[in-house]
């Protein structure tokens, strides 16, 4: 029994001699990759994770801060004791007062961002929101020395800004290819979020080339990684070290992170920062077309296949796209020999290209596919919107919805190309999102002039029928069900 217990403890002694000797050896192991550590990528740890730490330590010091400051502009009418405790406590933290309560010396307004350094010579990419009608732009370094930035242009098109200080010999990034990304990889963001410089957050890309809408011509990156006020303008790094992203806007419904985060790709990037240090602004093509996308429904009643492509909602009689003959309700379905998905992938691509130049459609007209040559124009302001249309009354059931002509004083008044204007609308239409007060202007790609030919149209259309309305001076075609 005593030699049985014995050898019992000697074994258990002789486990944990092996068990520490096991985890010396791990954590020796470890201590010994940690100091072979020399390249600027990442390395992958025993855990399977990426280990950030080369990249931040050898472009965390091209990261930069970017404060900016606006003039001070009085908001309150009632004037106040200006030793009132209160009136310091808004003067001192720069917080608006409230309603009435008067400010008055208030401090001038401040924001903050994030930049990072593309050239030793001192010219740093950020977001254009960040340095918007700013008075001043000053960028603070790691090494805590701060400079005073000129802007050498914003571009709201893209939320791209370039400025540059007045240095030499700085720390800079290395520039990647953001349509290497996929979903899946992960990304490192640097940036200074709520003020707190160079902080590193990491995450994985969760989709490439998202369309926000807005008006931007960006495809977005979209990542899980933490992102929030302070880190506009900050760079997004793949595993290689490599700027492939500006991180640039979050999802919120709370104002901080939660889990949706967004940044410029770092080759549309590169080509606004170029333009801009050369020209002062960007250059974009157009060919004079209002676009959307094509749903399920959409796709049926013009007889396609499956929903794709960018269904023309609207032409600019003006513009190069009527002079090559395009019309509203062609669905274009590519570019150049590259196929058109989506409207927001044709209006980038466009965007693009230069202004002179012809490009090939491969547009969808009456079932048949055909080619058309455009010449590609360049951007200008966008003009404004024409006022909304009255209601009025008439009556197609089978359609959900009455309508009637307009008349001549109206069309005037108004400025539209539709004839009739909807007073009522029930189901079908009303559950397909048509609203008193839309003006009809065609069924099917079919131009629309009386109460008439919209019923023969209907009688004799698809099931589900593309009705193009206008409304608020913008044109889309909106699929309605007969009932």
């Amino acid at each position: 029994m005593l030699h049985a217990l014995l050898a019992s403890c000697l074994a258990c002694a002789l486990g944990a001699c092996a068990q520490n000797g096991n985890a010396q050896s791990a954590q020796g192991d470890r201590e010994q990759s940690n100091r072979a550590e020399t390249s600027a990528g990442t390395s992958t740890q025993t855990t399977g994770l990426p280990d950030f730490r080369p990249l931040v330590r050898q472009y965390g010091d091209a990261v930069v801060f970017v404060e900016v400051r606006q003039s001070a502009r009085p908001t309150a009418s009632v004037p106040v004791n200006p030793e009132d405790p209160l009136s310091d406590f808004f003067r001192r933290f720069g917080i608006p007062a409230p309603e009435g309560f008067a400010q008055p010396n208030p401090a001038p307004a401040r924001g903050a961002g994030s930049g990072f350094i593309v050239s030793e010579d001192g010219y740093i990419l950020t977001n254009a929101h960040v340095v918007a009608d700013a008075d001043s732009v000053t960028v603070r370094l790691t090494d805590r020395r701060e400079f005073t930035a000129e802007v050498i242009g914003a571009d709201r098109g893209t939320d791209v800004a370039v400025i540059k200080i007045d240095a030499n010999d700085l720390p800079t990034v290395q520039i990647g290819d953001a349509s290497a990304l996929s979903p899946g990889q992960w990304v490192l963001a640097i940036g200074s979020p709520f003020g707190l410089e160079n902080s590193a957050t990491a995450g994985i890309v969760s989709a490439t080339a998202r369309a926000l809408g807005g008006g931007s011509y960006v495809p977005f990156i979209q990542t899980d990684v933490a992102v929030n006020p302070g880190n506009s303008g900050g760079p997004l790094f793949n595993l290689d070290g490599e700027v492939v992203g500006i991180n640039s806007m979050i999802f919120s419904q709370t104002g901080g992170y939660m889990g949706l985060s967004f940044a410029i790709p770092i080759d549309v990037a590169m080509d606004v920062r170029e333009q801009l240090i050369k020209n002062g602004r960007v250059v974009r093509g157009r060919i004079g077309v209002t676009v959307q996308d094509v749903n399920a429904q959409l796709a049926e009643s013009f007889g396609l296949d499956r929903p794709r492509g960018a269904l023309v909602s609207s032409v600019d009689p003006e513009g190069p796209a009527a002079d090559a003959g395009l019309k509203a309700g062609d669905v274009i379905l590519g570019i150049n020999d590259e196929p058109v998905e989506r409207s927001n992938e044709l209006a980038v691509t466009i965007a693009g290209l230069q202004p002179g130049k012809q490009a090939e459609l491969t547009i969808w007209r009456e079932g048949k596919q055909r080619e058309l040559d455009v010449r590609i124009e360049e951007m200008q302001d966008t003009p404004a919107q024409r006022a909304s249309s009255p209601r009025a009354k008439g009556a197609d059931a089978k359609l959900g919805l009455a309508v009637r002509p307009l008349t001549e004083e109206e069309k005037a008044r108004i400025d539209t190309e539709g004839e009739l204007v909807v007073e009522r609308v029930t189901s079908p239409a009303a559950e397909s999102g048509v609203l008193p007060g839309d003006i009809i202007v065609g069924v099917n790609g079919t131009e629309i002039e009386s109460v008439e030919q919209l019923r023969d149209a209907v009688e004799d259309g698809p099931s589900t029928v593309a009705l193009l309305i206008e409304r608020r001076g913008a044109q889309v075609f909106v699929p309605v069900p007969i009932g």
